[in-house]
């Protein structure tokens, strides 16, 4: 069993919100990325979302877009991923990793390799951007295997008789898109997202993480009360972004903003 499973059994019981930032791999640069992933337990993390650097991400918006162009000027992709994990779990065996990006680089590396090999560098879980359930099956497997969860996306237009199959398919959690669009876009919408997680939630049992829109303690707290756990992705990449040509100011910086989230879920 992945730790993913452990982690939000426990939340649920305290009675507490999940809180699961990303951030791109390599993004300013490699050498940083365990530091960063650190600072992010240290603000209040419960699981991290670690971003494949990807050259056509065409899930997400510009933040992201130029995070992946980033990390890809230091030529990081998989293989690099996964040894930044081996050195985060250096020190760290608790926290939750899971990796967040798309399918062609792991149907490069081979089913079978990539989930064996992420498995030993400590991998959690593995959410596939552009991987329909209805093809999931072989790396589904490959990761099952290895205790690895298979995350999914559940949209705003997902109809309910398809939020039965991916949950069906799914493991860990499933993760919300609270939006229509890209990564970084619009405003959330409360009503439409307490809608479709009564939808989700008649269908499984699986917990439920909303993403896409979470910018501040005002957006993770009014998510926060519905969902079982919020995802925060630009908002971090903006930091990031703009600390890069000082890149020993990142850690902190996204530390003390996270801190401000844990803080503002941790009194629902």
């Amino acid at each position: 069993m992945s730790r993913i499973p452990q982690v939000m059994a426990s939340l649920r019981a305290t009675g507490r919100k999940a809180l699961i930032p990303f951030f791109t791999a390599g993004d300013p640069a490699p050498a940083y990325t365990p530091e960063i992933m650190h600072a992010l337990v240290q603000g209040g993390a419960d699981i991290i979302e670690l971003g494949v650097p990807f050259s056509d991400p065409m899930a997400d918006g510009p933040v992201i877009q130029l995070a992946n162009e980033r990390a890809l000027e230091h030529h990081v992709g998989l293989h690099q991923v996964l040894d930044i994990v081996r050195t985060f779990r250096q020190t760290n065996q608790t926290t939750p990793v899971v990796l967040m990006g798309y399918l062609n680089p792991v149907e490069a590396y081979g089913y079978d390799a990539f989930a064996t090999d992420a498995a030993s560098a400590g991998v959690d879980g593995v959410l596939t951007v552009d991987l329909p359930p209805e093809a999931a099956e072989p790396l589904k497997s490959a990761l099952a295997r290895e205790q690895i969860d298979s995350i999914f996306l559940i949209a705003p237009t997902t109809l309910p008789q398809r939020v039965a199959k991916i949950a069906a398919e799914a493991s860990g959690y499933l993760y919300y898109v609270s939006l229509k669009g890209v990564t970084g876009a619009a405003n959330l919408d409360i009503d439409s997202v307490r809608e479709k997680l009564e939808t989700i939630r008649n269908t499984t049992d699986l917990p439920v993480a909303v993403g896409f829109g979470i910018k501040d303690a005002n957006t993770a707290t009014h998510v926060g009360a519905l969902a079982d756990g919020v995802v925060v992705g630009s908002a971090l990449i903006n930091i990031v972004a703009a600390h890069q040509e000082r890149p020993e100011k990142i850690a902190p910086a996204i530390s003390a903003f996270l801190k401000d989230l844990r803080q503002a879920l941790d009194k629902l």
